[in-house]
């Protein structure tokens, strides 16, 4: 069992996760890994965004905390600075592949229903964040 750190980056109508590949099957995941020693789980959470995605991120508050096989922590963030896809992170440079593919990309938030996402519970609250967010009126001006 190892405590995890994850991000929740949502640009537009889309959030950033890994397309995995392990073993014949597919699934997403959202970026994160496990919290090292001396790390907090916000340090974690941005250190995985950047090795797996190539994105330095600014942490804001937890969105959900998940037990399972240790305890997951997942944050809200937003992107300060990179390009996604530009992670340089183990599972990148792997040799073997022992633990399948990564593919980091952009889905549709609308989409997270129709996708094998783990968890799934976390991501039916990003898409009701979602919903509530793009539901408030915007002011006009006059």
């Amino acid at each position: 069992m190892r405590n995890r750190g994850s991000m929740i980056l949502m640009e537009k109508d889309s959030v950033a996760l890994i397309r995995r590949y392990r073993e014949g099957t597919a699934y997403y995941v959202f970026p994160g890994g496990g919290i090292e020693k001396d790390e907090t789980p916000q340090t974690a959470a941005r250190r995985e965004a950047f090795e797996e995605l190539g994105l330095v991120v600014k942490v804001k508050e937890c969105l959900s905390v998940i037990h399972y096989n240790g305890v997951h922590f997942f944050f809200l963030g937003d992107i300060e600075e990179g390009v996604l896809g530009k992670g340089k992170g183990e599972e990148y440079t792997e040799e073997n592949g022992v633990r399948g593919t990564y593919q980091p990309l952009w889905v549709k938030l609308e989409d997270l229903s129709t996708l094998d996402v783990r968890p799934k519970e976390v991501a039916e609250k990003v898409q009701s964040l979602y919903r509530i967010n793009s539901e408030k009126p915007t002011e006009k001006s006059v």
